[in-house]
């Protein structure tokens, strides 16, 4: 849920728009005539994790576990790279983000492309059931097997679109030697050498596509330098089912949609993927989210359901010159159940967002953040329309 722009006055940049994954798919380059060589390699990239990833394929590796009765599965470095991801986040965010989730979503009626599931709006029946558990879940780098229990299916839903838009910005940008803005479903990643002042992005509740004129309403713009961005709400993936109003996230204590007093979570990290299972994370939380992602370290801006903005230390706020990442909390980052977060974010002015680079058709966006504090500063709120 991300809109970018950027200042094409001392570097162009180029840009192109497609779906894939079931979603927005926006690539930016800095170098105009790269765009269409590093476009081809991003869709040879995205069909790889499609058919690796994806639930809604029967020929995808992951839809093939369901029938491996228990047994250990060679799978290809791909998905095992995709599961050691989602286990990842699952153990960092204390289970709220948890790849075991696929029953559940079939229950709630998210069994085929979201497209088809809003046309559908046929009634589901509610049941409160706790997820099986990604502690079950037993993979294998050195063998590269994966063992999923009888009955246990994964939904990689809360991680690989994430996972592909990191991979794919630091393919591209070496590849190509120029920087690049990878953004899917709005969850953005960045890589190479930036614009002339970083990638311009949009962060707002409300989507569309980023050559529209945005809708009144409150929103942020900050200046992304490198890493990642992500939002987790419920204002792009929500449906009808009968009498009730059902969304993507759910709790894995419930299996039901999250009751959450947030309507977005934007989370800045040193990768889109730590960004985004802690932005789902923190929705899932619910009360206390801000309190979960401060001692994280990690630079975030909360929008209650009233509208009320909650934002953590390290999120700039407008005049913010320039964000200088504290040193991070863990010399372990970036290994299992640690959030690497480092970043390089900067405030901008507000600005009419008409066009330009950058961004994905979701317009709340991220940031990129720095590491935590063994003290930090408390959130601080504001009230918007």
């Amino acid at each position: 849920m991300t809109a970018a722009d950027t200042d094409t006055s001392v570097r162009p940049t180029a840009a192109a728009n497609w779906r894939a994954l079931g979603t927005s798919v926006r690539l930016v380059t800095t170098d105009p005539a790269l765009l269409d060589s590093c476009n081809l390699l991003l869709a040879r990239q995205l069909a790889e994790v499609d058919a690796a990833c994806s639930r809604f394929r029967e020929d995808s590796e992951l839809v093939a576990l369901d029938s491996a009765g228990g047994r250990p599965v060679r799978v290809s470095p791909l998905l095992a790279e995709a599961l050691a991801v989602a286990l990842r986040a699952a153990a960092a965010t204390d289970g709220a983000v948890d790849p075991t989730v696929g029953s559940a979503m079939n229950a709630i009626g998210y069994d085929r492309d979201f497209r088809l599931v809003q046309e559908d709006g046929r009634p589901v029946k509610l049941t409160v059931r706790p997820v099986p558990g990604w502690r079950l879940i037993r993979l294998d780098r050195e063998t590269g097997t994966v063992t999923v229990p009888v009955g246990v299916r994964l939904d990689l839903g809360a991680t690989a679109k994430a996972w592909a838009a990191d991979k794919a910005a630091v393919t591209l940008a070496r590849a190509a030697g120029c920087g690049v803005l990878v953004s899917l479903g709005g969850d953005t990643a960045v890589a190479g050498e930036p614009p002339a002042g970083g990638w311009r992005i949009r962060v707002q509740d409300v989507t569309g596509s980023v050559e529209e004129t945005p809708p009144p309403g409150p929103y942020a713009t900050v200046c992304l330098r490198g890493g990642g961005l992500a939002t987790s709400g419920t204002t792009a993936r929500a449906w009808r089912s009968g009498p009730h109003t059902l969304h993507h996230i759910l709790d894995p204590d419930t299996g039901l949609p999250a009751d959450s007093p947030w309507r977005t979570v934007s989370v800045a990290a040193t990768t889109c993927a730590d960004a985004n299972a802690a932005s789902t994370a923190a929705f899932v939380k619910g009360t206390g989210a801000e309190r979960w992602l401060s001692g994280l370290g990690l630079p975030a801006r909360l929008v209650a359901r009233d509208g009320t903005v909650v934002t953590t230390p390290g999120w700039p706020t407008t005049g913010t010159p320039q964000f200088s990442p504290p040193n991070s909390r863990s010399s372990n980052a970036g290994e299992a159940g640690d959030f690497a977060a480092r970043a390089d974010i900067s405030a901008r002015p507000a600005f009419e967002d008409k066009g330009g680079s950058g961004g994905a058709a979701p317009r709340v966006g991220t940031g990129r953040g720095g590491g935590g504090e063994e003290s930090p500063a408390a959130a601080t709120t504001e009230t918007t329309p």
